[in-house]
């Protein structure tokens, strides 16, 4: 029988001593990640910090001949508990592989190691002159190994896509050690399956990424921000639709509702009108010369729209200002209660105008105060709810709101999650959101990557019950053959 004591020598001579953590002080905080209220009862056995994919190799080996659990961890700031370690086992922590290894501007690629924050990977394709899209809201700690894990996306996504947009090729890391590449260093690639974007969203369950070739686009020469103000939510969620019919095609349209307002302004003044139901923060780039023109073109469609307010952003310190009170809304919501809990939904842009107004009814029938934000460009919104989880009349009515929150996504022909992951927090709710045969095919492919389930357990789905079932089949069959 493995011991804690001959895991913790096992992994020291693979590493060393000082890369290695095992006290129960050490491993608590490795218990939990970003999901507000959410931490194993089970502390990892040991934290490992490996410097090579050599080392991840004889880990990932040692682990899969004795069944030790492994979970991925970049920053762990996911929202949805999906590096947090049900079952114990090792933590592999990227902190110590976190270069930007390549930034090249002929090819636009650039290549990083799992650890390296999407942040470092922007300003370093900024200073040749590129641009790497994504940009998730904590993008200077969180990594492109969770962004591609979580297959996140972002503020950007309604012009420039998400992650998975902008990954050419993968090092992986299987669960038996063997180290395989996927996809390639070109634009282009019709060279069999194109595994790598098996890996994208698959939060740890399949392979550990540990390196990534990455598209770079040009940079736009500038952007500029325009804050819309509305009446009512319908006349802000139209006013997506008349950008695109009139050839408009903003990087961002981020939308915030009455309450998010309120509340930004309570905490965090900045002169926000809160006697208006909704506003839409919309920011367009491109080159110098085609500004005043996108400008002028875009305060049309908005007056045309509904809009009774509109504030134009003409410098960088105006443009600024705005996007800061847009990411003061988590904040502010947290003052309301001792914790806030962000959710991501997303359902066709048609029916975003249903989900705010289903949102609303939902939080205040439980009594539960909501700041309603998000990316209504792509139909995906965040209800950052304000609640007291040590109150256990509070944590009940939140999870009955969440329950109905999701059956309302979903009855509006939206999905379980935009840009968060599922983790484990919704994947009780997967056999609603994914018919009974996909969820069999992708517990297949889970099987066939990892047949002794040790690659970040049961999240995503649970599938140590489907495992002894099918391996209990292949027993009948063997005996009837």
């Amino acid at each position: 029988m493995l011991t804690k004591t001959k895991l913790q020598s096992t992994l020291e001579k693979i590493l060393s001593k000082d890369n290695v953590l095992s006290t129960p002080e050490e491993c608590y905080v490795y218990a939990q990640d970003g999901t507000n209220g959410v931490a194993s009862e089970i502390l990892p056995d040991a934290v490992v910090f490996p410097e090579t994919i050599e080392e991840i190799q004889k880990i990932l080996a040692y682990a899969n001949e004795n069944k030790i659990p492994v979970v991925a961890r970049g920053a762990g700031t996911n929202l949805v508990g999906a590096c947090i370690p049900e079952k114990g086992g090792i933590i592999l922590n990227f902190s110590k592989m976190n270069k930007v290894l390549e930034v090249n501007k002929t090819n636009m690629t650039a290549v990083a190691q799992a650890g390296a924050t999407v942040g470092e990977i922007q300003q370093k394709a900024e200073n040749v002159g590129l641009f790497f899209p994504p940009d998730p809201s904590n993008l200077r700690v969180s990594t492109i190994g969770g962004a591609i894990a979580q297959s996140a996306g972002g503020a950007k996504t309604f012009k420039y896509g998400t992650t998975k947009d902008y990954v050419l090729g993968l090092k992986v890391i299987l669960a038996d050690g063997r180290l395989i590449s996927v996809g390639s260093n070109t634009i282009k690639n019709a060279t069999g399956y194109h595994l790598e974007q098996l890996f994208i969203g698959s939060e740890g369950t399949l392979g550990i990424v540990v390196e990534a070739i990455l598209k770079l686009i040009p940079k736009p020469e500038t952007s500029r921000v325009v804050l819309a103000y509305f009446d009512d939510v319908d006349s802000a969620t139209k006013s997506v639709n008349a950008m695109i019919d009139a050839n408009l095609r903003p990087s961002t349209i981020d939308f915030m509702n009455k309450n998010t307002l309120q509340t930004i302004e309570k905490f965090y003044p900045a002169g926000l009108l809160v006697d208006k139901e909704s506003a839409l923060i919309i920011e367009v780039d491109g080159f110098e010369c085609s500004m005043e023109t996108q400008i002028a073109r875009l305060e049309e469609v908005l007056k045309k729209s509904g809009a009774s307010d509109i504030v134009v952003s003409h410098t960088k310190e105006e443009q600024e200002r705005i996007w800061t009170s847009r990411r003061a809304s988590f904040a502010a919501t947290a003052k309301l209660k001792p914790d806030v809990i962000s959710n991501d939904l997303i359902v066709p842009r048609e029916n975003i105008s249903k989900l705010v107004q289903g949102i609303n009814e939902i939080c205040e029938k439980y009594s539960l105060p909501v700041s309603i934000v998000g990316h209504i460009g792509d139909g995906n919104v965040h209800p950052q709810i304000a609640l007291d989880l040590n109150n256990s009349v509070e944590a009940e009515n939140y999870e009955k709101a969440k329950a109905e929150l999701y059956e309302l996504t979903l009855n509006l022909e939206g999905t379980l999650s935009a840009e968060h992951g599922i983790g484990s927090e919704k994947r009780m709710y997967m056999e609603k959101a994914i018919d009974k045969d996909t969820l069999d095919c992708m517990k297949s492919v889970k099987k066939l990557f990892d047949p002794n389930n040790i690659l970040n357990p049961n999240k995503i789905f649970d599938v140590e019950k489907w495992f002894k079932n099918m391996l209990y089949l292949l027993e009948i069959l063997r005996d009837r053959s």
